[in-house]
């Protein structure tokens, strides 16, 4: 459980962010006792030829989709087959609740999602909590510097077989409608660029309905760190298609995990607010002045 400490560090910090430690724990987090996720990343690099390599996806997640986990995989696949490098881990990294994006759920309930979307599905994939703990909007670029401190700085990089240490290649991983966006004149500070793709470098997966040439095309300077990913099948599903089917009452199940299916019904996500102003209109004339259970506590924690 949380300590007192904890909670009057969170107290004094204008409302600093704390989310769940983990899934089967009481404990809670915050900046002040963050720990960076290691647990499911490969220990010993495989092949010492080989550039170790880890996979962040920044995003919403609003939520996670199985198209969100499928880009991982097929980055992956693309790694092992059509580059030097060796994927030792990869990680989910939801945005704060700062970003105010329409239709975003709390980061509490991402952070959650996420965790359960990769708890019984990968042995690879992990959720790193550290943007989302944060109460203002950290740029993309910032993220990754985060995950290239505490792979290669604090943790040294990654064991060879033979005992030596090897720095770890940190990567964007994102789907085409990224690209473009970067693409666009004045919409990513130039410097911020030039980092994230002239420094760390971009797997990106293609998307049914996207266009990337033209996109990549004002992005020739850094076409050598841009990875394109073809989607061998083509699958459309997104966050936003997601929240819309749950809006108009329909099923969502089978395009994102059962498990956070279940938990966007527990939980009453992403339906239509006046239908929610409706619900608490009935249960004040029944007088019933009780939050809606689970969810108003979820929301709190």
């Amino acid at each position: 459980m949380s300590s007192p400490t904890q909670h009057l560090v969170a107290d004094y910090d204008d409302c600093q962010p704390v989310l769940d430690a983990g899934l089967n724990t009481t404990d809670t987090m915050t900046l002040n006792n963050y720990v960076f996720p290691t647990e499911r990343l490969t220990k010993t690099l495989s092949d010492s030829t080989k550039t170790p390599l880890v996979l962040v996806s920044c995003g919403s997640f609003s939520p996670p989709t199985n198209l969100h986990l499928r880009m991982f995989e097929e980055a992956a696949d693309y790694c092992e087959f059509e580059t030097d490098f060796e994927v030792v881990g990869g990680f989910f990294s939801p945005v704060g609740d700062a970003y105010k994006k329409a239709g975003l759920a709390s980061a509490h309930h991402r952070i959650k999602m996420t965790r359960i979307a990769v708890q019984d599905s990968s042995s690879w994939i992990g959720v790193d909590p550290w943007e989302p703990l944060h109460k203002e909007y950290l740029p993309t670029v910032k993220v990754l510097d985060h995950f290239d401190y505490e792979l290669n700085e604090v943790m040294g990089g990654i064991e060879t077989a033979t005992g030596e240490k090897k720095r770890i290649q940190v990567a964007l991983l994102a789907g085409a409608d990224l690209i473009q966006t970067m693409s666009t004149p004045g919409l990513w500070a130039k410097e911020d660029l030039n980092r994230i793709l002239g420094h760390y470098g971009a797997f990106i997966l293609e998307r049914s309905g996207t266009d990337i040439d033209d996109a990549l095309l004002s992005l020739q300077q850094f076409r050598d760190n841009i990875r394109v990913i073809p989607q061998l099948i083509q699958n459309d599903v997104s966050s936003t298609k997601i929240r819309l089917f749950r809006k108009r009452g329909k099923s969502i199940r089978y395009y994102i995990p059962d498990k956070v299916v279940d938990y966007i019904y527990e939980h009453d996500l992403y339906v239509d607010d006046e239908k929610k102003q409706s619900e608490k209109g009935k249960e004040r004339a029944s007088g019933d002045s009780t939050p809606s259970g689970s969810s108003a506590i979820a929301a709190a924690s």
